[in-house]
């Protein structure tokens, strides 16, 4: 059965690989991105490659969490039916820290962003998945921190933002229960050849076919039917333990309830 897939941050990295490699298999493929050249170049390269491809296209800043609002919105009306949300959109190292909304802009994008995302597209039924890309660095925070913007280093309140992405994986995983959709986080693994990753650490990295071919398993694959909540691990690869913190059911409450406070009037 051929789906239809939402996948942020498609422009580029993982999630320009991955959407490549779902066209090629006959699903129907939403791409997302900020900058509406890059996305025009996207669906070119796409279509140049696979001429068959069903595609679209939509502009949003996850950054601001308005620009989110209206993503789900204009995806809502043109599409009904959503079988999979990938939440690959990332930021690590970038010059501005602070989104117009005074929040941190790595914490909106990597965790805000896709949380909002995701509780808003209300056409996701419980057979339907969401796919977190999450990491290898999770580092502990303290909800309070997602309020305002961090003066920590970029690796810092990345590893916390992933972490926080993790953790409200397994939260709304528990609210939802049977009701879906399944929804999974995924280190799709270490280091692997992202503009974000040459930008933070200055090296070529890993094959992206590497995690793109992960994020399709988990989009896709009976392996993960029943995998709501878990974590997988591409590094090992095999469903792991993510941070402690991410398996601490008061501690992930504490985080779900800042979070509903933090997007309340964007919903």
């Amino acid at each position: 059965m051929k789906k239809t897939i939402l996948i942020t941050g498609s422009t580029d990295g993982i999630g320009l690989v991955t959407a490549h490699a779902l066209v090629k298999l006959g699903h129907t493929v939403l791409l997302h991105g900020r900058n509406e050249s890059k996305l025009q170049a996207a669906q070119t390269a796409i279509l140049q490659e696979t001429p068959t491809a069903k595609l679209a296209a939509f502009v949003a800043d996850l950054s601001s969490l308005q620009q989110v609002t209206s993503l789900a919105k204009t995806v809502s009306e043109h599409y009904p039916t959503l079988d999979v949300l990938i939440n690959n959109a990332g930021v690590h190292t970038i010059a501005d820290t602070t989104t117009q909304e005074g929040l941190d802009t790595r914490f909106t994008v990597n965790t805000l962003a896709p949380y909002l995302l995701t509780r808003l597209l209300a056409q996701l039924k419980p057979d339907a998945r969401v796919v977190n890309l999450s990491s290898a660095a999770q580092a502990d925070l303290n909800p309070a921190e997602l309020q305002q913007p961090s003066s920590l280093p970029s690796g810092h309140v990345y590893a916390k933002s992933k972490l926080a992405l993790t953790m409200w994986s397994r939260g709304l995983a528990e609210q939802l229960g049977k009701q879906g959709p399944v929804v999974v986080a995924v280190n799709p693994a270490s280091l692997l050849g992202s503009k974000m990753v040459k930008d933070a650490y200055g090296i070529a990295g890993g094959d992206l076919t590497r995690g793109a071919d992960i994020l399709i398993k988990a989009a896709l694959s009976d392996e993960f039917a029943d995998a709501s909540g878990l974590y997988f691990d591409n590094d090992i690869p095999d469903f792991s333990d993510p941070h402690p913190d991410a398996l601490n059911s008061q501690k992930v409450a504490q985080l779900m309830q800042q979070l509903d406070t933090i997007v309340a009037s964007y919903i």
